[in-house]
């Protein structure tokens, strides 16, 4: 769960997912770069012939890290379990067994050319039909990070604003459609949909599960929005939090209200320009916030870093969200696009060709059909600016083991 559900008009998983994530069990916000692009028909993921390279722009060691990460996953998935690829039905066991060849040649340290032929010979290429627009038919790639901001254990000026722990009172029903929904149950035991931002905020309905303090109520939004972070406490211990579900309610975004509503135009709508907006109209502050109803809780987070909805630690540069009910997760996939320069003043000089092994471990509440995905930058200064910049054209390809489309499936 992440920052780019500032601009989506619905949020799927969680979090966004956490963007995020963002629902997912997203651990993160995903960011800001998502603005406002609006849904249309997706292309399915079609067969296309190998890339003519597949260079590599990340080290050797973050790959290895995050292939064993998506390993471990992998194996805790039922093998007969299927994800769709183009026109097949794939199970996990050969999934897993794509993710293991890959790893295990890695190992041998081959040069570049070798990892390429490697994989040119042995894996089928898919890629992900993208979204119509001005960029024609390739993906919206943006990005998001795990932000830090200051808070306190107790609640003491200027530390007002809190994350709430997930209440006892919310609850999961299964409706006689089957599906389940998130809410609680009233006074004469009905159940009903979970009280909303504005009940929760206005109304003290969760007072007593305060987690932890922070100073802004945008820091403590964005937040809810990315689904993880970290809290510098007064006395300089640095803590994590993560997602812990949410209040079940729709996602509304801000970003696509503030448009709507004329205060600002869709190109010049970032998460800089929406804080300035706040930082001069403080009267606006809690009515644009409480336009979101959906309303995320927390817990304190792991070591390890944030955690994507496949449960496992995010990779910074190398783990992407998507939307794993149109393109699949637990693959090996590569993604083109482009990432910035900055400078020593944090400013942005140009940006430059991007290529580089992906790992879809994540879901996020913008990232919704086969034309978007979602990059994890990671933490600090860097990892804010690509995160809060990136809404970049780019080509997503899954690449999975030959062998399973002569067996009708595996």
């Amino acid at each position: 769960m992440k920052w780019q559900n500032l601009f989506a008009s619905k949020e799927p998983l969680i979090m966004i997912k956490n963007g995020r994530i963002i629902a997912s069990v997203a651990v993160v916000l995903l960011t800001t770069a998502a603005l406002l692009y609006f849904y249309d028909p997706y292309k399915p993921l079609h067969q296309v012939p190998p890339l003519a390279t597949l260079t590599d722009d990340l080290d050797r060691a973050s790959l290895i890290q995050v292939m064993q990460r998506q390993q471990h996953y992998l194996e805790g998935q039922p093998d007969a379990k299927r994800v769709t690829v183009g026109p097949y039905k794939v199970s996990t066991s050969w999934l897993r067994k794509s993710v293991d060849e890959m790893l295990d040649f890695l190992k041998t340290a081959p040069s570049n050319k070798q990892l390429d032929n490697f994989l040119k010979t042995h894996y089928l290429f898919f890629q992900a039909g993208g979204r119509k627009n001005k960029w024609g038919r390739n993906m919206l790639v943006t990005g998001y990070y795990e932000p830090l901001f200051a808070g306190s254990l107790s609640k003491k000026a200027p530390y007002l604003t809190p994350l709430y722990k997930r209440p006892a009172s919310l609850v999961q029903q299964t409706g006689p459609d089957g599906k389940k929904r998130l809410g609680r149950y009233d006074n004469n035991l009905k159940f009903t949909a979970f009280w909303s931002r504005k009940e929760i905020e206005t109304e003290q309905r969760l007072a007593g599960n305060e987690l932890v303090y922070l100073k802004d109520p945008f820091d403590a939004y964005l937040l809810h929005v990315q689904g993880s972070g970290r809290i510098a406490l007064p006395d300089g211990t640095v803590k994590a939090v993560g997602f812990a579900g949410s209040n079940g309610l729709d996602y509304k975004s801000i970003g696509k209200y503030l448009v709507d509503t004329k205060v600002m135009k869709l190109a010049k709508v970032t998460i800089p320009t929406i804080r300035k907006y706040l930082q001069e109209h403080p009267d606006t502050m809690q009515s644009l916030l409480q336009h979101n109803p959906r309303f995320i809780f927390f817990s304190w987070g792991d070591k390890k870093g944030p955690r994507g909805s496949s449960g496992e630690p995010l990779t910074p540069g190398r783990s992407i969200a998507i939307d794993q009910q149109q393109l699949p997760g637990g693959t090996i996939a590569y993604l083109q696009s482009e990432k910035p320069v900055v400078n020593a003043k944090d400013a942005i000089e140009k940006w430059q060709p991007m290529n580089r092994f992906v790992f879809p471990q994540d879901s996020g509440s913008a990232i919704q059909g086969t034309g978007r995905v979602d990059v994890f930058w990671g933490s600090g200064k860097y990892a804010e600016i690509a995160a809060n910049h990136m809404k970049h054209p780019g080509k997503l390809y899954f690449l999975i083991k030959k062998g399973f489309e002569n067996m009708g499936g595996p």
